[in-house]
């Protein structure tokens, strides 16, 4: 596997400069079963020296315990990469079905002090609003998080899962630098709306679950199956059940592909993420998350597959054939409110 280093993109017209591909470090902690602690740390690691620069956190995965997970590597190359975190949403423990979302003042400050204490950081680089809370105005939330970024407590601003509106009301008030939505193969409601509208205002793209959260890697078929008891993905109706079934039949152009490229599944629905946002004239850097070294090669040597213009017509209906929401509430998404 190649040690290049991958190329970067500036995030946002005035935003950090990142490596084109980030780290959802989510699962090294949280939703994706047990978690091999040594070979996680050795992934963070692995990652910066291939030019990964982007870490991704949020202060509701494991309650604030990814946070603390990758406080060390964070503050031992504090310098040398972009942290980005959220705040806003809260899950059950005893029944992650159940979120609350608060976007109020009073709960944001409160969710930007325990990020950085536990991260033990004096300013955090990007600053999510993670989910929408619709009974608080988003003009109100931007004001809030603008005043973050005043104190010197936040140095960019990022909304995850809005819609177009929502992006242009905030984007109003204080830049927005990122927008983070699932954007995949199997998930492209966003190229309605919210993509054109941070294709005009400047914004930056991080789609998140690009790898349809590693069902599109062939790596399991039926999650009730084939996963651990603890896995969040149990939960997601396309990935159970009759949905599995049929959503498995639409790898076969994806590997028809990745067979012809001597790659594999994984990096032919990276390469099309990133593709697909340059198509739309976007400054993109998605964020599939792993636990392992070796994937994180693969991932990023994913940032050097061009697919020609037959492989993505081929790879273009897929999503309109998935069968099952991404989430069983899909009012939790943008797609929603649109």
């Amino acid at each position: 596997m190649s040690d290049s280093r991958i190329e970067t993109v500036r995030l946002g017209t005035d935003g950090p400069e990142v490596g084109i591909q980030g780290l959802g470090c989510m699962g090294m902690s949280f939703a994706y079963g047990p978690t091999d602690n040594d070979e996680a740390r050795a992934t963070l690691e692995r990652a910066l020296e291939l030019g990964v620069t982007l870490y991704d956190t949020a202060d509701v995965y494991g309650n604030g315990e990814n946070e603390k997970f990758i406080a060390p590597f964070v503050q031992a190359h504090r310098d040398e990469i972009v942290l980005a975190t959220k705040f806003s949403l809260g899950i059950d423990p005893a029944d992650p079905s159940k979120r609350a979302i608060r976007n109020d003042r009073a709960y944001m400050r409160q969710c930007v002090e325990g990020s950085l204490k536990r991260l033990g950081v004096d300013t955090i680089d990007l600053y999510y609003m993670h989910r929408r809370d619709v009974s608080v105005p988003i003009e109100e939330t931007a004001g809030a998080m603008a005043e973050l970024v005043a104190e010197g407590k936040v140095r960019y601003l990022g909304l995850s899962e809005v819609t177009s509106e929502e992006l242009r009301a905030a984007h109003a008030v204080h830049p927005i630098t990122a927008v983070q939505s699932e954007w995949s193969l199997f998930s492209r409601d966003i190229e309605r709306r919210v993509v054109p509208a941070a294709a005009q205002l400047g914004v930056g793209l991080v789609p998140y679950s690009p790898l349809g959260r590693g069902f599109l890697t062939g790596a399991f078929v039926d999650a009730a199956q084939d996963l651990d008891a603890s896995d969040f993905r149990r939960q997601q109706p396309r990935f159970t059940g009759d949905n599995a079934t049929a959503n498995a039949a639409l790898l076969a152009p994806v590997r028809k592909i990745a067979e012809g490229r001597e790659a594999t599944l994984g990096q032919v629905a990276l390469a099309w993420v990133q593709q697909q946002a340059a198509a739309h004239g976007l400054a993109a850097a998605s964020i599939p998350g792993t636990r392992k070294r070796s994937r994180v090669e693969e991932n990023t040597a994913a940032t050097r597959l061009i697919l020609t213009e037959s492989e993505m017509e081929l790879l273009d209906p897929i999503a309109d054939q998935v069968a099952g929401g991404r989430y069983a509430d899909m009012a939790f998404t943008s797609a929603g409110r649109e």
